[in-house]
């Protein structure tokens, strides 16, 4: 890994309404740009906004080529890769919760989100592929919300090279302290156990669909150790590098690096 610097975005984003959207996320992109980051990470359905279906016409889905259309130019205007969410279009089955990553020259991989919330069963389908994508000198791997909640998700990113986790969400209810303390209950594991830097954050405001997101955006290093964090109700973008000497430091050490110490020969249900 070499260090990078990146922007972890905790934005508005309104159901349905994709051009004032994307005009916040171009924004940011400037902004990441300017302070120097690589790469912004952006929070679970960014694009196309978050909506459980209740009120009309809330559902925009879009097919992976049309996302990538939209947020390409703003990549390759300010020569930054943008991590970004939206409700994918899968013909006649519910559509997918996706996040793509996005270069100058267009699409780097996307990941489908894989476990969903018992609210989110209803509308939209599952993805089925855990995978991790190199590029901007990392490997890495994506979990969308409730996918943080499954430690083996973690791992077998781990196990396929991760050494960068970003987790955008789209998590509603509470303040951004009371989000924080939350998430402080899991990610740290998720770094430490499997030696990897987590990326979180969240969407911001209360939208029309009827939810309230507390804004919050935290960065743990691979000794699972709090780094930096971002709450409050405005949105903002939460800017630190990863540095790869710290990972280094963690992967050498073999009481602190425990993927390689793993008997997955004894984890099988008796």
């Amino acid at each position: 890994m070499e260090d990078i610097t990146i922007a972890a975005v905790c934005m508005h984003s309104e159901p349905g309404r994709i051009d004032e959207n994307l005009a916040r996320m171009a924004g940011f992109v400037r902004e990441g740009a300017n302070r120097g980051a690589e790469l912004v990470c952006f929070p679970e359905l960014s694009l196309t906004g978050y909506s459980l279906g209740r009120e009309p016409g809330a559902i925009s889905s879009m097919d992976l080529q049309e996302a990538v259309a939209l947020l390409r130019p703003l990549s390759a205007g300010s020569h930054v890769t943008l991590m970004a969410g939206f409700c994918e279009s899968s013909g006649d089955a519910g559509p997918f919760i996706t996040h793509v990553v996005v270069g100058p020259e267009g699409l780097i991989g996307h990941h489908r989100k894989t476990h969903l919330s018992p609210h989110e069963k209803d509308l939209y389908q599952a993805g089925e592929a855990i995978d991790t994508f190199s590029f901007c000198g990392m490997t890495c791997g994506i979990q969308l919300c409730y996918e943080t909640h499954f430690p083996e998700i973690s791992t077998s990113m781990a196990l396929c090279g991760a050494e960068v986790l970003f987790c955008p969400h789209a998590s509603p209810r509470g303040t951004g302290e009371e989000k924080l303390e939350s998430w402080l209950r899991h990610l740290p594991a998720r770094a430490f156990d499997n030696g990897v830097f987590v990326v979180a954050c969240n969407q911001v405001g209360k939208t029309s669909a009827g939810f309230y997101f507390p804004g919050v955006a935290v960065v743990m290093d691979p000794f699972g150790r709090f780094e930096t964090s971002y709450t409050g109700d405005e949105e903002s973008a939460l800017v630190t590098t990863l540095r790869s000497d710290v990972l280094r430091k963690v992967r050498e050490n073999h009481m602190a690096y425990f993927i390689p110490h793993r008997r997955p020969s004894l984890y099988k249900p008796a």
